[in-house]
């Protein structure tokens, strides 16, 4: 038995870091580019390789926060392939759900990282998912990003779920899967937990949130039929409701390094809150602390916290409490 199945691609990240790049904004510094200089040669100032993919994130987080989990992905018959089965292993994510295509290589990006945030150069090539339902018990389903070809995973998931109405179903929403709005609402109707950052909740409702006041947003959300949403905003912190109300927690106060993984972290903590019967204002502190520690953790041991150090954590920013909005 599993307490927590991770759906989604699993790949390698290259990191890069860099100096000599600009950005260039718009009047209201929303929408930068990154530029750097064409056909030239850009220093970096330091790499690495580590593990990624949301539900290989969500799989090792949860796993440190004491949930046992499992992951169900696709990789290619290659080296990145082998490094990811050996990288979750190393964080004792149980890796017998992982298929092998030997037609499609293992997803691989480039992460740039520029003055604390990342721009992500993805590969997504189409895949053929051997999704059955012969899975083992398992009491939540994290879904999250998948390439192109995900669709007959999804309705034969949905079927598995509908089937087993005992299983929570947590969502996170990929960019290849934001293409087709009215897919990502089907699964929407059967959720238990939707997990988006702003722009992926501006995408599934079609208006920014200055169109709006964040408990509409909320509202709104939740009227697609998901049973409680949660909404990150960097530095601005998270919300999260349900039928009873909408919760708001600030960030913590950390020195960021990077960004990279923070997302990620914000899944396995809040979700590993609400599977340990956490409220959800505990669960927002759980998402909070998980992400701030990522973020300003340096690149290289970007290792999430286990239930000690959460505790830790959250006691550290203990005047930070999550708010009942009105």
């Amino acid at each position: 038995m599993f307490n927590l199945l991770t759906i989604g691609d699993a790949l390698i990240d290259t990191h890069v870091f860099i100096n000599n790049a600009t950005l260039e904004c718009d009047i209201n510094q929303q929408n930068c580019q990154l530029c750097l200089n064409y056909a030239s040669k850009i220093p970096i100032t330091n790499s690495f390789q580590a593990l990624g993919g949301n539900a290989a994130n969500v799989a090792v987080g949860a796993q440190r926060l004491g949930l046992k989990t499992t992951i169900f992905s696709s990789l290619g018959d290659d080296a990145n392939g082998q490094m990811v089965k050996e990288a979750l292993e190393k964080q004792k994510v149980n890796t017998d759900l992982l298929h092998t295509d030997d037609r499609t290589p293992t997803r691989y990006s480039v992460v740039l990282n520029f003055k604390q945030e990342r721009t992500i150069l993805s590969y997504h090539e189409k895949r053929d998912y051997d999704f059955h339902e012969d899975l083992p018990k398992i009491d939540w389903v994290y879904y999250t990003s998948l390439s192109q070809g995900y669709e007959t995973l999804q309705e034969n998931l949905l079927i598995f779920l509908n089937k087993h109405q005992n299983i929570n179903l947590a969502y996170n929403p990929g960019s290849e899967q934001l293409k087709n709005v009215n897919l990502v609402k089907e699964v929407i109707a059967r959720t238990n937990l939707l997990i988006l950052n702003l722009e992926e909740a501006e995408t599934i409702l079609g208006k920014k949130l200055e169109d709006s006041d964040i408990k509409t947003f909320i509202n709104d959300l939740l009227n697609l039929g998901a049973k409680e949403v949660a909404v990150t905003d960097s530095d601005k912190g998270a919300w999260a409701g349900d039928e009873n109300g909408v919760w708001h927690c600030e960030s913590f106060p950390v020195e960021v390094t990077s960004k990279t993984g923070a997302g990620d972290a914000f899944s396995s903590g809040y979700l590993s809150a609400r599977f340990y019967k956490e409220n959800i204002d505990t669960a927002l502190l759980w998402g909070i602390a998980a992400s701030s520690h990522i973020i300003s953790a340096s690149p290289t041991e970007k290792t999430p916290l286990n239930k000690k150090e959460m505790a830790s954590a959250i006691s550290k920013f203990s005047s930070i409490k999550p708010t009942l909005l009105n």
